[in-house]
């Protein structure tokens, strides 16, 4: 049998003096200055700040453009509860998704005192990183933007300037389904005001000149139809991938299943915690992983 790339790659780490724990210098103390996970990419931040800046877009043209200047009071209040609500928790989510860590494994660890705190009998091997100088735990890969080994790594998205992994794949599926519930209202609000418009005076339905409100909706349209297609694929993509218990990158790489299988319904728990909740809807709540894989250092 001819093996994969993965599998030669293993082979590779297999081999005597392949860990060389003699180059790695013990990993750096974690400093209280250190608590608060934060990616330094430029592209990252960037994107994230985009980010933010449409859904401020979105905000300000949902609640002066079309609900302030309509005349029924319910409306307008049920609408702008709604939608502020929403594009809260989108954004409270895009934060914990962005500033928590991801399941980075220890940088440096990759030590002669480590290795030999493992106590490896003959045959068993460890896998090293030679990127981040760690001893990975399975199911773990490197990110070259975090420069770190995540566990569970899904992948790096550059719209919340982070990995997701093992530890914030929650708030990322929370901000992807935010995102796509309040994308899919605004349309649904855009076209009951152009509906009410046509029927009546445009400078009676917007405090703002009726060219400039055709546009301002023109581009909340769009920017609710692309957004709304993009995060509700991201979001199912997700889910799919939580219930089958397989990343990203394993489905990429079609790497061989070595851990166990488990329920659809545990796979959720897994990731949104033990057990089902209103909490697993709250970016706020930290999931409780329950029974969650102790990933081996071991092979």
């Amino acid at each position: 049998n001819k093996s994969t790339p993965a599998h030669r790659n293993r082979d590779i780490e297999r081999q005597p003096g392949y860990l060389k724990p003699e180059h790695c210098a013990p990993p750096p103390p974690r400093s209280s200055s250190d608590t608060m996970w934060f990616i330094r990419d430029g592209c990252g931040i960037t994107c994230g700040i985009i980010t933010w800046l449409l859904v401020f877009y979105a905000e300000f043209v949902v609640v002066f453009v079309m609900l302030l200047p309509a005349k029924n009071v319910v409306y307008s209040l049920f609408n702008g509860v709604l939608f502020n609500g929403l594009a809260f928790l989108a954004l409270a989510s895009h934060a914990k998704a962005m500033c928590t860590d991801p399941g980075a494994v220890p940088k440096g660890n990759a030590t002669k005192e480590f290795i030999e705190s493992l106590q490896l009998k003959p045959g068993q091997v460890v896998y090293k990183c030679p990127k981040c100088c760690s001893i990975k735990p399975d199911r773990a890969h490197h990110c070259s933007v975090c420069k770190r080994c995540i566990k569970k790594m899904d992948h790096h998205c550059p719209w919340v300037n982070n990995c997701v992994g093992e530890n914030n794949q929650k708030y990322f599926v929370l901000f992807t389904m935010y995102i796509a519930l309040i994308s899919f209202h605004a349309l649904i609000l855009v076209a009951f005001h152009f509906f009410f418009c046509f029927e009546e005076d445009w400078s009676k339905c917007s405090g703002f000149s009726p060219p400039a409100t055709v546009i301002l909706l023109i581009l909340l349209s769009f920017e609710g139809l692309l957004f709304l297609i993009f995060t509700a694929v991201m979001f199912g993509t997700q889910v799919h991938s939580i219930c089958t218990d397989e990343t990203g990158i394993e489905q990429l790489k079609k790497e061989e299943r070595r851990w166990a299988k488990r329920s659809k319904w545990m796979n959720m728990k897994v990731v949104f915690g033990h057990p089902f909740s209103v909490a697993w809807l709250s970016p706020f709540a930290t999931p409780d992983h329950g029974k969650a894989d102790v990933y081996q250092y071991i092979v």
